[in-house]
Parts: C-alpha cells; sequence; structure tokens
C-alpha cells in the first residue's frame, strides 16, 4: 500500500500510533523531497502536540539512521564506543575523553557538532588547530580510528541526511523541543556511527537546554530506551551546567585547558570529575572495564601515563594539524591581542552566576554565531574562571577575558561582573554529577 503522507500526519494529529513501515517511508519521502516542507512540518508539529511512544521513536531513529549511510568497522577489533552531551558551557569534555577512551583500548568515531545558542561547538573548537579536517574522507577516518583510536569529526553529508532536513524545518517551526523528535535527531547521527555502545552527558541548569531534574530526566530516559532498542548499549548521566564546567570557555582557550587537562594540570576539578566517570562508564559499557572502580582506575593510568595526550597527538596530525602541535600549541592556537583580569570588587565567595549568560558573552565577545555562516573568531572567551564557592579577595581576578579589541574587552569584562554574584556567605555545595539513567 501506498504511504499518503497526509494521512499519516492527520493518524499522529489525532493521537495515534504509527506503523514502523509508515513511519519508513515517510522519513524516505523526507530524504529524498518527495514530501513537501509543509508536510514535514505539519508532521512535527503533530508529533509535538501528541508525542511518540518507545517502539515509534525507535522506528523513526532507525528510518533516520537509514537515509543515509551506515559506517562498519568489522576491521577494528577493538569494541566501538561514543559519547554524546546536551550541550553546556565550557563543555570541553569530548576533547578529553576520546583520546583516554582510546588510550585504554576502545575505538571512537566521534560526530560531533557546531556550537548551537549559548553552547559551544566541539567542532568550532577543533577549527582552531591550524589544518585540522572536521570532514575528512572515510578513508581517512577510518585510518585516524585504526591508528589513533579516535577521531572527532563532523557529520558528512551522507551521515543521516534525513535529519538534516528534518532539523532545518523543526528549527523554524517551534518544534525543536519535542523529546522524540530530539532523540532520534541526536541518535541516527550516533547509530549511523555503527557504534556498540554509547554514553549521554544530559545537562540541567542554567546554563543547559533542560533547566530542571524533571525534564532533563525525562529526554534521558527516551535516549536511553530508544537506543538500547535499537540495539546499542546505552547509559546516561545527568550533570551540573550551573557554572562553566572547564574553567575556560571559547573555541581555542578551550583547546589549551584540553591540553592542561590531558597533561594532568586539572586534578580536583568538576572537569576532572565529570571526564573521569564517563570514562568509566564508557570502558564499562563496552566490557573493557568490570566496575566503575577499575574503569576509574584505568581512565587514570591513561591520563597520568601521558598515554592520552599522546592519542590526541596523533589524532590531530593524523587529522591535518601539525605534527608537533602538542608540543608547540601556543605556537599554532591564535591569541586574543587584549587580555584583562576581572578582579572582585570586596571580598567574599563566588556564590553563583548565570552560565548561560557566560556562554552568550562568549558571542558577543566573536567566539559563537548569530547566523549560520557567520565566521568566528577563535581567539576570544574566557580563561582562569574560578570555580563557584572560591573564597577571593577584593581585587583578586576571578577570570580574564580575551578580546579582539581594549573596548570589547572592557564591556565584557563588566559583564562578567554582573553574571557573577559575589556573597559573604559560601554557597551549598552541589553535586556535579546528579544522576544516572541505565533502563
Amino acid at each position: 500500500m501506498t504511504m499518503v503522507p497526509q494521512e499519516v500526519i492527520r493518524r499522529k494529529r489525532d493521537g495515534e500510533a504509527l506503523d514502523k513501515a509508515e513511519i519508513a517511508a515517510f522519513v524516505r519521502g523526507l530524504a529524498d523531497g518527495s514530501i513537501s516542507e509543509g508536510q514535514v512540518a505539519a508532521f512535527a508539529m503533530a508529533v509535538w502536540f501528541s508525542g511518540m511512544s518507545l517502539d515509534e521513536t525507535v522506528a523513526l531513529t532507525l528510518a533516520m539512521r537509514d537515509s543515509g549511510a551506515v559506517l562498519s568497522w568489522a576491521d577494528i577489533d577493538k569494541p566501538i564506543a561514543d559519547k554524546h552531551s546536551t550541550g553546556g558551557v565550557g563543555d570541553n569534555v569530548s576533547l578529553m575523553l576520546a583520546p583516554i577512551a582510546a588510550a585504554c583500548g576502545l575505538a571512537v568515531p566521534m560526530i560531533s557538532g557546531r556550537g548551537l545558542g549559548h553552547t559551544g561547538g566541539t567542532l568550532d573548537k577543533l577549527e582552531s588547530i591550524p589544518g585540522y579536517d572536521i570532514r575528512p574522507s572515510e578513508a581517512l577516518l577510518r585510518q585516524t580510528v585504526r591508528e589513533a583510536g579516535c577521531a572527532i569529526i563532523g557529520q558528512t553529508a551522507d551521515l543521516a541526511p534525513a535529519d538534516r532536513r528534518f532539523y532545518a524545518i523543526r528549527d523554524v517551526t517551534a518544534t525543536v523541543d519535542s523529546v522524540p523528535l530530539i532523540t532520534a535527531s541526536i541518535l541516527s547521527k550516533k547509530l549511523a556511527a555503527g557504534l556498540q555502545s554509547l554514553v549521554l552527558d544530559v545537562k540541567i541548569g542554567n546554563g543547559a537546554f533542560m533547566v530542571g531534574l524533571e525534564e532533563a530526566e525525562r529526554l534521558a530516559r527516551s535516549l536511553v530506551g530508544v537506543a538500547n532498542g535499537a540495539g546499542v548499549k546505552t547509559t546516561a548521566l545527568i550533570t551540573d551546567m550551573n557554572e562553566p564546567l572547564a574553567d575556560a570557555a571559547g573555541n581555542a582557550i578551550e583547546i589549551e585547558n584540553c591540553l592542561a587537562f590531558l597533561r594532568g594540570e586539572k586534578a580536583g576539578s568538576r572537569l576532572e570529575a565529570v571526564v573521569i566517570r564517563f570514562a568509566a562508564e564508557m570502558l564499562v559499557s563496552s566490557g573493557v572495564a568490570t566496575s566503575l572502580s577499575d574503569g576509574t582506575a584505568l581512565a587514570r593510568r591513561a591520563l597520568e601515563s601521558g598515554a592520552a595526550l599522546e592519542r590526541f597527538a596523533r589524532m590531530a596530525h593524523l587529522l591535518g594539524g601539525p605534527a608537533d602541535f602538542v608540543e608547540r600549541a601556543h605556537a599554532y592556537l591564535a591569541a586574543a591581542p587584549v587580555i584583562l583580569p576581572v578582579e572582585a570588587p570586596f571580598d567574599g565567595f563566588l556564590h553563583n552566576c548565570n552560565a548561560r549568560d557566560v556562554g552568550m558573552e562568549v558571542i558577543t565577545l566573536g567566539g559563537g554565531r548569530t547566523r549560520p555562516d557567520e565566521p568566528i573568531d577563535h581567539r576570544v572567551g574566557f580563561s582562569g574562571l574560578k570555580p563557584l564557592g572560591t573564597k577571593i579577595d577584593k581585587g583578586e581576578p576571578f577570570a580574564f577575558v580575551h578580546a579582539a579589541s581594549e573596548d570589547a574587552a572592557q564591556k565584557s569584562r563588566s559583564r562578567l561582573l554582573e553574571i557573577y554574584a559575589i556573597s559573604k556567605e559560601a554557597p551549598a555545595e552541589r553535586p556535579v554529577i546528579v544522576s544516572k539513567v541505565s533502563e
């Protein structure tokens, strides 16, 4: 029987369950353009209002995955694993996690994205490295995964093409924030990478897309349920994003932060807690570690031995970066011409901040986009961001602004003094890892 798009739309509008064949046919029409933009928009809105069952969301995800190429790694005798974050500020976890996991024996073909809204993009950060190719040929991708154990790249034209068209239409029809559609969008690209296991970082807080715990848990359950239903072993951690995760925000600045981390210079930080825990989760899910404590020990050994830093260096060079990038990063990473300290106006504790506003300020400095085709300034952003709860004296810097001009630096310095609140009382401690969803 021929699929009639308007009938599928009507049935979903009326809250009926769609079968696999209907969903697959609709996605084929979405990918080949035989279904109109208006019909795609109407379908998205019908799903937004009526939702989808787990089985429907699995079927939508798999159909979108199968709209293009699906990578196979039969020639690599290692567990194929990955991680995905819903996005935050100073969230450069992927940059360190992939080489740590690779050094522990995993193969990590990581499909990443650009900045979205106030959140920084992994690809934008990597493009700070001269020559780094975020869209390599499949042959180079395979060579990099074989030789470095990891490759952090962007979505290629033949991976989940249905998602690109669907997302573009959702973006202009107020249907982005549908849990089934978010789930299918994220997972179709991840599953097209040929994964065997996946860990998910679902952020909550004022710097996340999901502000409250209830909505974050709902998304995490959907992602975990659908990925497992599609045959990929998946767990999710819900993590705090009420302050920047790293002590840096901005593209080249976060690459510097990544290298410092891999050299062992960020021990004891919230960032380290998240990276190590996700590494342990990946190793357990892949069967390389028998417990989280075993996985933690393996991850720390990879970090402390320098093996993870060596994997990052190898990946960056294979994908077009300088052979000596890790050793001479300062010679290659563009530096802002103006760097200004942001000093505390009085004694106290860093009590709270709006992490979203920190991310938006990076964009204001030029480190992010307001239009998809807009170039970005990789030099700008913030470094030396002290964590909330830090006791600070009057005149002591709690951040440094990196800007293209003196005027931009002064404005951003004033804005950061508004974004961060200093109090005489220390704030209550918040765990950086809030909860785990495994089914």
